[in-house]
């Protein structure tokens, strides 16, 4: 049977002095990125030319770290995490070289998304156990989550790992060699997704996905993140205020804590959206459909609509789709998208004609054939019967 590489990402609980390694190593890996980063800047302006990963990591430790000894900092963490970040910033700039993204933006301190990177070497390194993992240059570390992830026992290994940090709150992810699960058999009839800002999915079958964010638990959320920042934007004004030298630390601090408390309700919003992208992921492929059709939503052009930018930011739609795809290709489900252009909810599903004075404002869409039913209904039946697509 084939074997694929599957991750599972669970919180962890690490003691005080892992924190601190924990800390130094995404420190140092930040550093690294950085100095990588300016450092080709410097060498392709003056002599226009590219140094590789591999050469820039041949330098920092033969020549840069013996003539400068101050940054032997350096060498006290992780070998494995500190090469990794340096072939992720090789990575990033090839990239844009290819003209496939910008360039890319140094790391910046407590606000960039810099990971620790562990690799399996010899037997003993990456152990799993039903309630505790084994990391190299860390050790035994709990996990919140007991029995998620496989356990070494089971026959499973770990290959490779990051340990993050977001909003005060430790995790681990880690790859792991699982056998490829046999298809079911799928039903004879396909489904077509509209997503949307006023319900976050309609679906052909008469399921209805409402929108999350107007639920009185989430709204309730960001009440109080409002009010959060607005007590951190008053802690930035006072310290303008006072003389730094004198009461500078106490307050600096206090700052640092309610940047945390944002962080924690902005992770506590994110966690609660992507947890119900998850369930109606699941729930709709729990129908084993022979195939999915949604459209191919322009999210870059609505978020340049001030009025609906955060709505449509908030809904996740690029999250959906990408969660749907792989979900689709585990299960064998084909998915289609529909062309942006293609006018879905201006066609009538009965007699195909097209209502070209139809506007946003109008939730039902009354064909002069009869027809009358919900527009983003219309919408879905229209998407699932498309015959021009592009299959994911």
């Amino acid at each position: 049977m084939r074997k694929l590489l599957k991750s599972f990402k669970t919180e962890i609980k690490p003691t005080q002095e892992q924190i601190q390694k924990i800390n130094k190593t995404i420190g140092t890996c930040r550093f690294v990125y950085n100095f990588y980063i300016s450092h080709n800047k410097e060498s392709y302006e003056t002599e226009k030319k590219f140094i590789s990963g591999m050469e820039f990591h041949k330098w920092l430790n033969n020549v840069y770290l013996k003539d400068n000894p101050e940054y032997l900092w350096i060498k006290e963490v992780s070998s494995k995490s500190v090469k990794q970040s340096i072939m992720n910033a090789d990575k990033a700039l090839r990239k844009f070289f290819k003209k496939e993204s910008g360039f890319p933006r140094f790391k910046k301190k407590r606000k960039s998304d810099v990971k620790m990177y562990f690799v399996k070497n010899n037997p003993k390194d990456c152990w799993c156990e039903r309630h505790r993992i084994h990391i190299p240059t860390l050790g035994w570390m709990r996990l919140k989550e007991k029995g998620y992830i496989p356990t070494t026992k089971q026959g499973y290994a770990i290959k490779s790992g990051t340990v993050s940090c977001k909003a005060g709150r430790y995790y681990v992810s880690v790859l792991i060699d699982m056998p490829e699960t046999e298809k079911s058999q799928l039903n004879d009839f396909g489904l077509g997704i509209d997503l949307g800002i006023k319900e976050f999915a309609v679906i052909s079958n008469g399921i209805v996905k409402k929108n999350i964010n107007k639920t009185a638990k989430l709204k309730k959320l960001e009440k109080q993140l409002k009010r959060e920042q607005r007590r951190l934007s008053r802690k930035y004004e006072d310290l303008k205020k006072r003389d730094k030298t004198m009461k500078g630390g106490a307050t600096r601090q206090n700052i640092q804590k309610q940047v945390l408390k944002v962080q924690r309700i902005h992770h506590r919003i994110d966690n609660i959206r992507t947890d119900y992208i998850n369930k109606c992921i699941n729930e709709i492929v729990k129908t084993k459909p022979s195939y999915i059709a949604i459209e191919d939503l322009n999210v870059k052009g609505m978020m340049k609509n001030k009025h609906l930018s955060n709505a449509v930011a908030s809904q996740k739609f690029y999250e959906f789709r990408m969660k749907l795809e792989v979900k689709c290709k585990e299960l064998g489900i084909e998915l289609r998208i529909i062309d942006r252009w293609y006018p879905s909810s201006k066609i009538c599903h009965e007699c195909g004609s097209i209502k070209k004075d139809l506007k946003l404002s109008d939730r039902k869409y009354n064909c002069e054939c009869g027809y009358h039913v919900d527009r983003d209904f219309n919408a879905s039946l229209n998407l699932r019967e498309a015959l021009t697509y592009k299959i994911a």
